[in-house]
């Protein structure tokens, strides 16, 4: 008889209380993991995240949609062990999924300006009772990096990252995936996507417009762009989740 494995239960990681956004603040969280140094400092002054606080960063968006993604992780990544996480941004969905799914070892990864705020979570979720021992990092990562520091994941996970970036960097992405993703492997992108070139929801498009008016790199991606890009490295689409807020969970897996 098959014995029965419980989830395990998240131990309680919370926000420091922040009031800094507002009902008309757009829903999506903006990771700086991959700007460039000149546009860093500009989106980060209109980004719906604490970072004035001495306490961790927190995002609200993260806390808001934490569990709708983790219902799908739980599903796609059932037989995963080694996740990366490209752009962990305050280190909050580091620390939540990796505490709820005890079976995975959740590798999270940013450039050098978040390195200090996801330590702070990571540190506090190793701390809790009962500690969170499956988390590693963070790792110092920039997307562009011939080498990564993760020479081979079972998955690769990335929140609200590729309408951030620059094209070129979306494209050195995934050339980095195809190198560390394993045989049977997934890609899991959270986050607003087009299709057709159309926006799949009015709040995106003002969305968009913001990305823009801050950075004209930045922009939401198509899923066709996207998925080519995915092809390419020998990832076929196996899985399009609606989620809320107008977002998706785009599944790839590797051969």
């Amino acid at each position: 008889m098959r014995r029965r494995v419980r989830p395990r239960r998240a131990p309680q990681l919370r926000c420091p209380t922040f009031a800094g956004v507002t009902r008309g603040d757009p829903v999506h969280v903006l990771h700086t993991s991959v700007l460039p140094p000149s546009t860093r400092t500009r989106a980060r002054a209109h980004l719906p995240i604490d970072v004035t606080s001495n306490t961790k960063p927190c995002a609200p968006a993260c806390e808001r949609n934490k569990d709708a993604i983790l219902a799908v992780l739980r599903e796609e990544l059932a037989v995963s062990r080694a996740v990366l996480e490209i752009g962990s941004g305050t280190g909050q969905h580091a620390a939540y999924f990796a505490s709820a799914m005890s079976h995975l070892h959740w590798h999270a990864s940013d450039i050098a300006d978040n390195q200090a705020g996801i330590e702070a979570w990571l540190r506090e979720a190793r701390a809790s009772d009962p500690p969170v021992e499956n988390l590693h990092g963070p790792y110092l990562l920039d997307v562009r990096q011939g080498t990564w520091p993760l020479e081979r994941a079972d998955a690769v996970f990335s929140a609200n990252a590729v309408h951030i970036m620059s094209w070129p960097e979306v494209e050195a992405m995934f050339t980095g995936i195809g190198r560390v993703l394993a045989p049977g492997g997934k890609l899991c992108l959270y986050g607003p996507f087009n299709y057709g070139g159309r926006y799949t929801s009015e709040s995106n498009a003002r969305f968009d417009e913001w990305l823009q008016d801050r950075d004209t790199a930045s922009a939401i991606r198509n899923f066709e762009d996207l998925d080519a890009l995915a092809r390419d490295i020998g990832l076929r689409l196996t899985a399009d989740h609606d989620m809320p807020a107008n977002n998706r969970i785009l599944v790839w897996t590797r051969s």
